[in-house]
């Protein structure tokens, strides 16, 4: 007997939960209060489409910038701290150990600083998204071959060259995997902060229906907040079907490296 395929057993799975959010609030094992049905969430958010529309469009304009601040920044930092001796000596460990400190605590400091406006959002979620791009942006150039690099420069490659066909093809699988860490990451920063304080966006929503226990219309902007979600990672597995091909020339790379460098059997040995 065959196995199912992954696919389909992840879609019987969404299947199974969607039916489940449907029929056990009607069963009375859940109050409504706790988890309204499906259909009764769907129309509460139809009916709602412009005011659910209009803060979508907040979150997203937040989640933007955040995402150029975690993603850009932490790439660019990560390249420098992975590449240079002295700053990864001198600042990894720094990185690693903030990385550590719950950045949701020092929410109030970027709030004194850029207010309550979107400006606090973009930069608490850009910092929350930043430790874990840098860090696998470090952790991913370090892992390059030195061997890769000697024989690129050997043949005259420029620094150009350098980066596009030895750097980024041997370092992408951890850099991809960081993006998608950081990317989650931002979305979560983004809407925790407006759930604190804010006067637009999907987080705000949440924490006002949720004062007024209209559990229908926070389960509404919850469910956004998934479709967001899902959609950020549905694009960053598409960015890593694109860049497969550099991730195979990456570890075809480290490969003819290795193999370059053992003895074959034709080889006379050395006296």
């Amino acid at each position: 007997m065959r196995r199912p395929a992954p696919a389909t057993v992840r879609w019987l799975i969404l299947v199974v939960l969607l039916l489940a959010w449907e029929f056990v609030p009607g069963t009375g094992l859940v109050p409504e209060l706790f988890l309204p049905a499906l259909s009764k969430t769907l129309t509460v958010l139809w009916q709602g489409r412009v005011e659910y529309g209009q803060n979508l469009l907040v979150t997203l304009y937040e989640v933007g910038f955040a995402m150029l601040i975690a993603c850009g920044v932490g790439i660019f930092v990560g390249a420098l701290v992975g590449g240079i001796a002295v700053l990864r000596n001198l600042l990894l460990p720094v990185f690693s150990s903030l990385y550590a400190v719950p950045i949701v605590i020092l929410y109030p400091i970027f709030t004194a600083w850029f207010g309550i406006g979107s400006e606090s959002k973009i930069a608490f979620a850009g910092i929350y998204g930043f430790f874990p791009v840098m860090l696998s942006t470090a952790a991913g150039i370090r892992t390059i071959d030195p061997q890769l690099l000697l024989a690129a420069r050997s043949m005259g490659a420029t620094i150009w060259q350098q980066i596009t066909r030895v750097i980024i093809p041997a370092s992408i699988p951890t850099v991809l995997a960081g993006l998608r860490l950081g990317g989650a990451l931002t979305i979560i920063g983004v809407v925790v902060s407006e759930m604190l304080t804010s006067a637009a966006g999907i987080g705000y929503l949440v924490s006002r229906y949720r004062t007024i226990l209209d559990s229908p219309r926070v389960f509404a902007a919850v469910l956004l907040i998934l479709v967001l979600s899902v959609l950020f990672d549905l694009l960053a597995r598409f960015v890593e079907r694109r860049t497969l091909v550099w991730q195979t020339a990456g570890r075809q790379g480290r490969t003819m490296s290795v193999a370059a460098r053992r003895p074959t059997a034709a080889t006379p040995a050395v006296a």
